[in-house]
Order: structure tokens, then C-alpha cells, then sequence
């Protein structure tokens, strides 16, 4: 857990002549855009995207240095400066081993939803982050200055506003874009921001709008029937399944929030700095259904880069603004059409190996139940508390990862207790060189990790495809899935191409420094040299970065 950290001092004035902080920092999370589909289609972009990579400081090799690459945990990362395993996000879902029950990463059973529903995961808030963000520095170096943060889902939004943001919304169908209340606190006052662009959109979302456009293009030479486990997976467009969650229409309202917020607040516009985050979330939910190499994705990724072209429109009017686009994770196409494109590798793990390790375990361990619970590349020795004392559950684990790595298709597998007790590489500013075990040592946290956490070869998938759900997906150690762009970008500056590696970790320290505030002292990131897009960064140990 990071060390209590009680609000930053102003960073002291500059020389004459050093860049001034800006007055708007606008950060930019594209869910699962990792830096193989940013490379594919970087020469097709013509709107935003196609500004922030001509004009900005361009980092293709970012990196999601963890090594459980899921939304919640890398986004928890981008403005905390430390990984997974210190944020306390170290999955998009945990098992509680008192209770037994599946905890989400945001769960915040005192509060409610200012829509008055159940939302996707019940209440949430920032409640389990345990480390502080950008937007909290921000607050307690400059009470004046604004925090705001917009996405398709709640973990986009409340893990880039941190705990003291002004505003915090996510979509909700049939509502328009909602927020978390803490006791005490009134769904009117909290959603005032939003409160017009939401009898808008629900008036327009009521005439139900086409969510696709025809097929155009590079895009149209996509389409192509697949086989998937049992069922056909028709990729088109439009796709079989007609919701606004799985259609460019998401982030295309996410940007619409944005740019309601950045005007109505009058965001950029005081002495003070403010924070815009957005995360467009399209890209992800696209890819889950209908995999990252169809013509589905290719038209969600140019009309993202023409909503993000709006943005940036909206931003020319704010001079001092600067921009960081980045990614939480990557992802792989579905295993079918892998294979089909010259991966023989691709697969899926055997759906049978659960119930060959419970059996095993139950005779071996000589017990009357199943002891374990799987989630992913996640297993935990469960069973009844009572009859599952800590020695033996150890034992047990220690077991099933020794049978895991004799598994088809699994590479490894490790135990919490060998996790834990892994050298931190949480500093090495090398992310292309860590170890498998560094790697997902940098996920785990004592308290919500899985007792053994397993990986898989590359190319191979741990869930079975299923046509109308879920047929591809992320969450390895593999760079498709780490590697992810970083771009800085602010007004009047020639572009600048950088390709050595960098961590996402990295981002937090760098907007500081910028921002003129000091970041807590042990973060895992280092401030990025941006000249001339910022001030220099101070030198280790003088108050910005680590």
C-alpha cells in the first residue's frame, strides 16, 4: 500500500523561459487498443488519431507492465504512477475466500447508483483503490482546480478520477450517463453536469438511431463467416447483436459527455490546472463479441478516430492544453481465425482440465468435495473454510500449479505464496525484460489474488468461444496484450517519434511534473522527459517522479 500521502506543495516557480503548466490535462484511455492494432491501422487514421500521432511525442512501445492485462487493473495504473499489485486492482473481479463470494474491482456496498438501478456491477466507487491518482494530487495542491472523468464503463471513469474528482459518469442504457452516490449525497446534484445531455440523448436514443453504418472500404474486404464452437459467427456488419454497448455509438456518446463537460464546465479555462479524463470503452466490448481483425473493429476504430477528431476540435479552443492517450491492455483475435491466418498455435484451453484437476485434488487430498474455484487463469482453493485449514489450502495449490504446467497449452503456473515472494521488479525501467514470474508477480495482492494463477502458451485462449458472447479476448502476460502506445500531444509542437520502452506507470509522474505539483516520493513510475512539450522533469528525489 502506498505511504500516506497528505496533499502536494506547489512545485516551486520556474526559471524564465520553462514551458508553464497547463491549464487542462486531458487523458484518453481506449480500451484493448494495444500497440499491434494502433501499428495496423495508424496509416488509416484521419481525424484525431491522425493529430495526436503527426503532432505528438509518440511512444509506440508502451507498456502495461503486469501481467494479469484486464480493464480495471490497467486503468487503475495510468494516473497512479504504481502497478497493480500496489493499487490494490489486481483483477477485474476477485473471490472474497471468507465469504466465497465474487467481489468486483469497484465494489462499494454503501453506496447507490444515481439512476436508481443495479447498474452492470451493483454500487460502486473508488473505495478499494489504494493508491492515490493524479486527480488527488491535483486536488490538494489546488482546491480550484476541477477533476472530471467520462467513459462507456464505470472502471474506465472512477479509476482516472481517483476519490476526490468533482465528477464522475459512465453509461447507462436507457438513462444516459450516470454516477456513484455516497451516503448523504443527492442523484440531482451529483448528475447536475450531465443532467441536459441526458434528456437529450434519451430523446434521441428513443427514436433508436441506426448504430451502424453500411459497409465501406478497407473495412468491407473483412467480412467472413466463422466457425465457433457450436454456432456461425456472421462477421458483419451490422452484427448479429444490435446494442449500443457493442457499437461505435458508445464511445461516440463517451466523446459527446466530454466535450458537454469540458464547455459547460468551462473547463481550462481559470489559472488553475484541470483534469479531463475519458476512456472510450467500444474498442473492447467490440472485440469480446466479434474479435479484433473484422470489419466490425475496423469501422469502430475510424469512427473512434473521428469522434476523438471532435474532441480535439473542441480542445483547439483552450490553449495550454495537454493531451496522453494510452491504452489499458491489449488483445488477440479469436483463436478460429488465428489459426486460419497462419497461427497454428492459436487454441483454446480444453474446457475438461477444472474438472481433471478437482478430481485429482479430491483424491489425492482424500476429500469429500470440490476443493477449487476457477476464474480465468485464476484458481482458488475454496471448498467450506472450515475444512480447508491455510496449511492445507497451500498444499493444495502448491499441487494444482505442479499439475497445471503438465496441462496442454499451459506454460506455467505459480502460486500466490510464490508470487509474494518474488523480487519486485516494480522499478526496473526495462518492461520487455521482465520475467514470466516478474511479470505476474506485479498483479498480485496478498489479500485478492487467487491462491495459483496459470498461464497460458501465446496464442492460446483460457475460455471457450461462444457465438453471442464472449470469442475473444486479453488478460495474459504476452506483450499482444501488454504492449500498448503512449502519446503526449499539446498545441504548436512537431511530432516526435520515440521507440524505446516505456511503462504506463510512467504517465502519472510525467503529467506532475508538467502540472508543477510534486508526486508522492515512492511511486513505481519516473517522469518522462517531454521537451519541449513540458517543463523539464526534476531530478530523482527533487520532488516530481520517484
Amino acid at each position: 500500500m502506498l505511504a500516506a500521502y497528505g496533499g502536494p506543495a506547489l512545485a516551486q516557480s520556474q526559471p524564465e523561459g520553462e514551458r508553464s503548466p497547463p491549464r487542462l490535462i486531458v487523458t484518453v484511455v481506449i480500451d484493448q487498443f494495444g500497440s499491434d492494432l494502433f501499428n495496423q491501422y495508424r496509416s488509416a487514421f484521419t481525424g484525431g488519431l491522425r493529430r495526436l500521432v503527426d503532432e505528438g511525442v509518440v511512444y509506440a512501445n508502451g507498456y502495461q507492465t503486469h501481467g494479469m492485462t484486464e480493464t480495471c487493473p490497467g486503468h487503475s495504473t495510468v494516473l497512479t504512477g504504481v502497478h497493480p499489485n500496489r493499487t490494490g486492482i489486481a483483477a477485474n473481479d476477485w473471490i472474497d475466500r471468507a465469504t466465497g463470494e465474487e467481489i468486483y474491482c469497484l465494489a462499494a456496498p454503501a453506496n447507490r447508483l444515481a439512476d436508481g438501478g443495479e447498474g452492470e456491477n451493483g454500487p460502486v466507487g473508488p473505495d478499494n483503490l489504494r493508491a492515490s491518482g493524479f486527480g488527488d494530487w491535483l486536488k490538494a495542491a489546488s482546491p480550484d482546480s476541477r477533476v472530471f472523468a467520462v467513459s462507456g464503463k464505470d472502471r474506465g471513469a472512477i479509476n482516472l478520477a481517483g476519490s476526490h474528482a468533482d465528477g464522475t459518469f459512465w453509461w447507462a442504457d436507457g438513462f444516459g450517463f450516470t454516477t456513484y452516490l455516497r451516503p448523504g449525497e443527492e442523484a440531482g446534484d451529483r448528475l447536475r453536469p450531465v443532467s441536459a445531455l441526458n434528456a437529450t440523448l434519451r430523446t434521441r436514443m428513443a427514436a433508436r438511431p441506426s448504430l451502424w453504418e453500411p459497409l465501406s472500404g478497407r473495412c468491407a474486404g473483412l467480412a467472413e463467416d466463422w466457425a465457433i464452437g457450436d454456432g456461425i459467427l456472421h462477421s458483419t456488419v451490422p452484427p448479429q447483436r444490435l446494442a449500443v454497448d457493442t457499437s461505435p455509438v458508445l464511445d461516440e456518446l463517451t466523446v459527446e459527455a466530454a466535450i458537454t463537460l469540458l464547455r459547460e464546465q468551462e473547463l481550462g479555462r481559470d489559472s488553475a490546472t484541470d483534469l479531463l479524463g475519458v476512456s472510450l470503452s467500444g474498442t473492447d466490448r467490440i472485440a469480446h463479441r466479434y474479435g479484433s481483425q473484422g470489419p466490425e473493429i475496423c469501422q469502430q476504430l475510424l469512427r473512434m478516430d473521428s469522434a476523438l477528431g471532435r474532441l480535439m476540435a473542441a480542445l483547439d479552443e483552450i490553449p495550454g492544453t495537454l493531451i496522453v492517450l494510452t491504452a489499458d491492455h491489449g488483445g488477440s483475435d479469436f483463436a478460429e481465425r488465428l489459426e486460419a491466418r497462419g497461427y497454428p498455435e492459436a487454441g483454446r484451453m480444453d474446457p475438461g482440465a477444472m474438472g481433471r484437476l478437482d478430481a485429482a485434488v479430491r483424491e489425492r487430498f482424500d476429500l469429500d468435495f470440490d476443493a477449487l474455484r476457477a476464474d480465468g487463469s485464476n484458481i482458488y482453493v475454496m471448498g467450506d473454510a472450515a475444512r480447508v485449514p491455510d496449511s492445507l489450502r497451500r498444499e493444495i495449490a502448491t499441487a494444482v500449479a505442479a499439475m497445471l504446467r503438465d496441462e496442454a497449452g499451459v506454460i506455467d503456473a505459480f502460486t500466490l505464496d510464490d508470487l509474494l515472494a518474488a523480487p519486485s521488479a516494480a522499478r526496473s525501467i526495462h518492461p520487455d525484460m521482465l520475467s514470466l514470474r516478474e511479470r505476474v508477480a506485479l498483479s498480485t495482492s496478498a489479500v485478492r489474488s487467487a491462491d495459483v494463477i496459470f498461464a497460458l502458451e501465446p496464442g492460446m485462449t483460457p475460455f471457450s468461444g461462444s457465438v453471442g458472447g464472449y470469442v475473444a479476448g486479453h488478460g495474459t502476460p504476452w506483450d499482444y496484450d501488454r504492449r500498448v502506445p503512449m502519446v503526449f500531444w499539446t498545441a504548436g509542437q512537431a511530432g516526435q517519434e520515440r521507440t524505446l520502452p516505456v511503462r504506463t506507470v510512467d504517465i502519472a509522474p510525467t503529467l506532475a511534473n508538467a502540472a508543477g505539483i510534486a508526486a508522492p516520493a515512492d511511486l513505481d513510475g519516473r517522469c518522462l522527459g517531454l521537451a519541449p512539450l513540458a517543463r523539464p522533469c526534476e531530478p530523482a528525489g527533487a520532488g516530481a517522479g520517484r
